[in-house]
């Protein structure tokens, strides 16, 4: 391995100012790999690192067939309507804000395969019950992106913990004495502070525990004074709420459904096949994780999730077998991006490596560090870059190969600076104005993304600002 210094620092600079500029992030991951294998390999640097693509998409297979597994999971339980059942079941008891948004609250919890499955899930069963009992849609978008990958990450069957934990147990690489990748994961799961008070801060702001705050008190005075649920800016994404709403008769009658949406002959069939549709919808969520426990391997969990799908959702026709195998594909295309994304990560480590990054860094900072302050420091600088590049799977994964070899030299526990950097992520991709997890909320609940993204700041930095104290308050008593 080479040391070039001061140089070193360019090609994690570049990364950043590049994802920075373009929001695109496997570009600015590749553009940093090659411009550190030309430090090493000179003109030979395309050869190089196509030669390293090569070797992570085969050291990596694992964690591939996991991510593609889990996209064709989350689209089949989309596509079977069980999130629609599940939703005509929470508005039996639902009569009020208050109980439904714990409901999607709750929902939210419950769907932690993924957050963009989560979003979709949720909204779709909550988004017209919380029309009717005049909660703010600024409100409902909090309450699901809180519940995105905040809940993913403290879950460690999830395509948050798969994709991390397949970064940290390439970023210790020898250091075996840790265990696996989701074994250091599973460690860090007490230490994710941010994941923890963003999901417990929910359902305090739900029962006014924590008051409405900024912009989101401003939308409950609107709707108090006869506004629209949404804000007024974004009344051409709810051009045809009267339409819908002329088309829908509703009685609840003891304990039946009688929500009857009268403009689709097919959502009264789904009415008829209520009881299939919920069954549709947990009981692939409990064969994944009943035999993921019990084996121990996730891909055996959602083979064996994807076989129960099969043989569930074609001979009852919830789906047809073509539809089964749309959905399959689509799922798998979903997840190219985070691939993309996960192989460009751990090739930059590959490469960073190999001019010396880390050793640089340490040599630097070691001096001047103090190790009482490291965790709390690892967590601000991660989160404000994740939050300005809204990157929060590449910036954690650039970082982990820099900070956890400057935790080992100040003897400071590398498992909880992992715990760190991931929940640094979390912040990201929950407070970041463009982070994809920001965007799709505010697609779903049908608002404009800056709206949402105000509404839920302040609560963001909130709980930013506790996991800082705690991780301040952690660095002192173990170190």
């Amino acid at each position: 391995m080479d040391n070039f210094g001061i140089l070193t620092l360019i090609p994690p600079i570049v990364i950043i100012v590049f994802a920075l500029v373009t929001r695109r992030t496997w570009e600015a991951l590749l553009l940093g790999s090659m411009i550190a294998f030309f430090y090493t390999a000179k003109w030979g640097v395309v050869g190089e690192t196509i030669n390293q693509l090569q070797e992570t998409f085969a050291n990596e297979a694992w964690i591939l067939m996991v991510m593609f597994m889990l996209g064709a999971f989350a689209f089949l339980l989309s596509a079977s309507k069980g999130s629609y059942a599940f939703g005509m079941l929470i508005r039996k008891v639902a009569n009020t804000e208050k109980k439904t948004l714990m409901g999607a609250w709750v929902l939210g919890i419950l769907i932690f395969m993924d957050d963009y499955l989560n979003m979709l899930t949720v909204s779709s069963a909550t988004l017209e019950n919380s029309d009717r009992n005049r909660t703010p849609r600024e409100m409902l978008a909090y309450v699901m992106d809180s519940t995105g990958a905040p809940v993913c990450v403290l879950i460690p069957i999830s395509s948050w913990a798969v994709y991390f934990a397949g970064v940290m147990e390439e970023c210790m690489g020898d250091n075996t004495q840790w265990g696996t990748g989701m074994e250091m994961y599973i460690h860090c799961i007490p230490y994710l502070f941010y994941a923890w008070a963003a999901v417990i801060c929910v359902p305090l702001v739900i029962l006014g525990v924590i008051p409405k705050l900024g912009g989101m008190k401003k939308a409950y005075e609107r709707v108090a004074n006869g506004g629209n649920v949404w804000p007024d800016d974004s009344a051409d994404l709810n051009a045809d709420h009267e339409v819908i709403e002329e088309v829908k008769g509703a009685a609840v009658e003891g304990n039946e459904i009688t929500q009857i949406e009268m403009d689709s002959k097919e959502a009264v069939k789904d009415l008829d096949r209520f009881g299939l549709r919920i069954a549709a919808f947990f009981i692939p969520i409990l064969v994944i994780v009943f035999v993921t426990i019990k084996t121990g391997d996730m891909i055996m969990g959602l083979m064996w999730a994807l076989i129960v799908m099969l043989f569930f959702y074609v001979p009852t026709k919830l789906l047809s077998f073509g539809q089964f195998c749309e959905e399959f594909a689509n799922g798998c295309a979903y997840m190219v991006g985070m691939n993309l994304i996960m192989i460009g990560a751990l090739t930059v480590k590959v490469s960073m490596d190999s001019i010396g990054l880390a050793d640089f860094v340490i040599g630097v900072a070691l001096p001047v560090l103090s190790p009482k302050i490291f965790y709390a420091l690892a967590f601000i600088l991660v989160a404000a870059l994740s939050f300005v590049t809204g990157s929060n799977w590449g910036i954690p994964a650039i970082t982990f190969p820099i900070l956890v070899p400057l935790a080992l030299q100040l003897g400071v526990s590398p498992v909880i600076t992992l715990a760190c950097i991931t929940c640094a992520g979390t912040f990201g991709s929950h407070v970041c104005f463009y982070s994809d997890a920001t965007v799709l909320t505010s697609q779903c609940c049908k608002i404009k993304n800056m709206n949402h993204a105000l509404t839920q700041f302040p609560y963001g930095l909130i709980c930013a600002a506790a996991s800082f104290i705690a991780y301040v308050i952690l660095g002192f008593v173990t170190c």
